[in-house]
């Protein structure tokens, strides 16, 4: 891994970043000095940069879905809003003061007008923007701060949580009360007894990759473990639960009794993905986690950590086997050694320069991770056609000899790997 490039323009340590995803290249950080910084990664310099904190650390940014000329972002109990084409006096055109205590993330609803925010009291506020009041808010769900908020762009009424309860919440936010609650801290692994799992983060994918990667939450745990958990399977099981239980007036149990929000051991559950230190990845707590946006979209998820690293899960290798066969381990393409530990990081549609990691430093750092070790597989009989991209030559040479063979004796598959070695 080359040295990273570094973007410098802040004077405190840098908590969060977003990436425009129709603009390549635009990135916003901001950090404990209030700031927020932008870039043009095919630019030297930073653009510019506004303080919005007044005092205050910027927790969280977010673009608004369809207009990234407009930003939100959140500073101590307050969401404020901003847009890019005032560079010269950042006079905020909204502001949101229904949190009582400090925010720790935002998100807006890809197809409406809401927006959610989740803060130390455990509550989270669904504001709508449209209307500029609030909507709902969403309490009892955290007993502990609530450090995430992610809406599940598939469901037009339903919102997903984590705290540091290490309880994960899905919501029906129209009616302001949890579908089903996850618990990572019943049943956890005896090695990390010392590290509770607490949920530190939370991501989804975006509209446009659900139909490719699937109905999903990554979750980055305090015990350093990175969770894929399938929101449609856990939704689907409750609502099996709920379709099995006796009707009112027959006879049942009164202690076998749930509601659909009772807790679960989310570790449990077979159907769910889980990639932890046995596989290569994290030794500390997992304080971030995102999708690859360059590329194949969402084919990576990359994850920090305060073990000072970040890891890059190539998890589509699972397939149905959720990731606990010998080969397990596969599916940790890259690891990048840091000298802090990692705040938050997010990803471009880049093809470098794709990877910007915000750690404990006032410096921002960005690294090139697109290129990648691949496999590609090709029938044998398309040998003759075959384009060879890298090093040709001997190599090469008895690679072609080999599926001309393979071809007469055969319809077998042959799988070549992108770098060639002599």
């Amino acid at each position: 891994m080359t040295e990273p490039r570094r973007l410098r323009g802040h004077s405190a340590a840098a908590i969060c970043c977003v990436a425009s995803r129709i603009r390549p290249g635009l990135v916003a950080t901001a950090a404990e000095d209030g700031r927020v910084c932008w870039y043009d990664l095919r630019c030297k310099d930073m653009l510019f940069s506004m303080d919005v904190g007044n005092g205050d650390a910027v927790s969280s940014l977010c673009f608004k879905p369809g207009n990234e000329d407009i930003i939100y972002v959140s500073a101590g109990n307050e969401v404020k809003c901003f847009d890019l084409h005032m560079t010269a006096s950042w006079k905020q055109l909204e502001s949101y003061s229904y949190n009582k205590d400090e925010i720790n993330q935002i998100a807006c609803h890809p197809k409406s007008s809401f927006l959610a925010a989740a803060d130390d009291a455990g509550d989270v506020k669904i504001i709508d923007v449209h209307q500029r009041c609030l909507y709902k808010t969403l309490r009892a769900g955290h007993k502990s701060i609530c450090s995430s908020v992610q809406f599940l762009p598939w469901r037009s009424w339903e919102v997903i949580t984590g705290g540091l309860d290490s309880k994960l919440v899905m919501w029906d936010f129209s009616k302001g009360r949890p579908n089903k609650i996850m618990d990572f801290g019943s049943g956890g692994d005896s090695g990390q007894c010392c590290n509770p799992a607490f949920v530190h983060a939370l991501v989804v994918p975006d509209l446009d990759i659900v139909d490719k990667v699937g109905k999903v939450c990554v979750v980055a745990r305090g015990d350093g473990v990175v969770n894929i958990i399938d929101i449609e399977s856990e939704l689907a099981a409750l609502k099996s639960k709920m379709s099995t239980k006796p009707k009112l007036g027959s006879r049942s149990n009164p202690k076998s009794r749930s509601s659909p929000a009772d807790s679960q051991s989310a570790d449990q559950n077979d159907r769910n993905l889980r990639l932890d230190y046995s596989m290569g990845g994290h030794v500390a707590a997992v304080s971030s986690v995102a999708f690859s946006m360059f590329g194949e979209k969402g084919k990576f998820i990359i994850s920090g950590g305060n073990d000072k690293s970040v890891k890059v899960w190539n998890w589509t290798k699972s397939g149905d086997d959720a990731g606990q066969s010998s080969n397990g381990n596969e599916l940790l393409s890259s690891s990048i050694s840091l000298s802090r530990k990692v705040n938050w990081l997010c990803t471009t549609p880049s093809d470098s320069e794709n990877l910007v990691v915000c750690d404990t430093s006032k410096v921002v750092k960005v690294y090139s991770v697109g290129h990648l070790k691949t496999f590609q597989v090709f029938p044998a009989e398309w040998g003759e056609r075959l384009l060879f991209i890298g090093k040709l030559g001997i190599a090469a040479g008895r690679i072609y000899k080999s599926l001309k063979e393979a071809k007469r004796k055969s319809a077998s598959v042959v799988m070549l790997c992108s770098s060639l070695e002599d």
